[in-house]
């Protein structure tokens, strides 16, 4: 099953060799309608020729075209956190690794979104060690490239986990993503690279928009490195500086992977609001995607953000793989939440008709769809929570009707229900997408 997916996996996805930050749009001109000249005298009916015939306007009013259109969306799920249990359950008969068969049942949204961020907890294991788990975790090589045969095109790595594993863990992650095809950003081998952010160029019917991703952690479980680059932890300014230089260099759209926060509550703290507040007031950053709490928190759209037209926030997507449920922790902790962004990038001048040559790039909505853990037994991964109460209970599951009632009610008890969509996006080819290599 695992083999069968990884096979269907987007060949789009391609590493450049060099850093190109190239934005291209369109400029179409306004086509208006104007009646022709017409010659003088009368016409067989003794109207004068040229007049418009009795009953009708004197001129037709002048149109302009709509701006030309073009959308994509933008993906990210809560944390990819694999306890053992995780591990154990990805296990196959021969002993092999198979984390794509645990993540299966969303790959219809992931895969489905024309760019997938995944929110990388825990770095891998060092080279020649075993995998471990909670609390110090250093998870198996193979998860990293399951990521990506799902339809993850990079993933955020700063995190309170990020040395969880080490330096060597911490770089070795990064050199699988690299292996991959996969673009990371939050963690660092270099000072070069710590400085940049994951630029990707996403391509549809002609139009490119290049996409920035900042990754950040106000959190540690272990103190961090003596150099600071390593992983990425700024205040709000220090980021809104790191997203202006992104533009800078060509990013049409700057997303910004947050972990802050406490975990297991049901609503964004003092912290977390004071430090997008500061984001949206600077003006630079259109999205914020929130985690640390395993629990989901809401979206929200913030005043303030590029050209004072908002700043989109989802504050938690709580969990996305991982053992967590109300035998440990809260109950809230067996969802998580797929957030996708729509993104609407238009023809500009400033005057909204169509006519520019510039480019406007917006986040115009988020929406979620609610994802839950299946581990009670042998642990099955993660399922679309929708599809159980609509399709009903899989053969083999530790799961039951009561239990998915109940963590769904628990998540509409946070979440806004009109944002939600129980399905998956509609079967579009999803946009080319090109992974362009950090400094370093």
């Amino acid at each position: 099953m695992g083999d069968e997916l990884r096979a269907r996996t987007r060949i789009s996805r391609t590493v450049l060799a060099v850093l190109v930050l190239a934005t291209v749009g369109g400029a179409p001109t306004a086509a208006c309608a104007s009646p022709e000249d017409q010659p003088s005298g009368e016409d067989s009916d003794g109207q004068p020729q040229g007049s418009p015939a009795p009953g009708t306007p004197e001129s037709e009013p002048e149109q302009t075209e709509e701006p030309e259109r073009t959308e994509f969306t933008i993906l990210s799920a809560g944390d990819v956190l694999p306890h053992m249990p995780v591990v154990d359950g990805a296990r196959q008969d021969d002993g092999d690794l198979d984390f794509l068969s645990l993540m299966e049942p969303v790959e219809p949204w992931v895969a489905g979104a024309d760019l997938s961020l995944c929110s990388m907890e825990v770095p891998v294991h060092v080279e020649g060690e075993d995998p471990t788990g909670y609390p110090v975790f250093g998870a198996p090589d193979q998860l990293v490239e399951d990521l990506g045969a799902l339809g993850f095109d990079g993933c955020n790595t700063a995190t309170n986990h990020s040395v969880d594993s080490g330096i060597d863990g911490l770089e070795r992650t990064l050199d699988l993503f690299d292996d991959a095809g996969m673009g990371h950003v939050g963690t660092a081998r270099t000072p070069e690279e710590g400085g940049q952010p994951q630029m990707y160029r996403l391509e549809r019917d002609g139009r490119e928009i290049s996409v920035a991703h900042l990754s950040t952690t106000l959190l540690h479980n272990i103190p961090p490195p003596d150099d600071r680059w390593r992983v990425t932890d700024v205040d709000a300014d220090e980021l809104t500086v790191m997203a202006a230089d992104a533009r800078a260099d060509g990013a049409d759209l700057v997303v910004a992977s947050v972990h802050w926060g406490e975990e297991y509550v049901h609503e964004p703290g003092e912290q977390e609001q004071q430090y997008a507040a500061s984001l949206a007031e600077g003006g630079e950053v259109d999205l914020v995607y929130g985690n640390h709490s395993h629990t989901p928190l809401p979206t929200e759209r913030l005043d303030g953000g590029p050209d004072d037209e908002g700043m989109w926030v989802a504050w938690s997507m709580g969990n996305f793989l991982s053992n967590q449920d109300e035998h440990c922790c809260v109950p809230e902790t067996a969802t998580g939440t797929m957030v996708r962004a729509d993104v609407e990038a238009r023809d500009y001048d400033g005057t909204g008709d169509g006519t520019g040559d510039e480019v406007q790039v917006r986040v115009t909505d988020l929406s979620w769809t609610p994802v839950t853990v299946d581990r009670v037994g042998e642990h099955r991964g993660i399922r679309p929570l929708t599809e159980l109460l609509d399709h009903g209970l899989p053969a083999e599951t530790g799961l039951t009707e009561e239990i998915v009632g109940d963590r769904h009610q628990r998540l509409l008890d946070v979440m806004d229900e009109e944002s939600m969509t129980a399905g998956p996006p509609a079967e579009d080819e999803p946009a080319d997408v090109q992974v362009e290599p950090r400094d370093g």
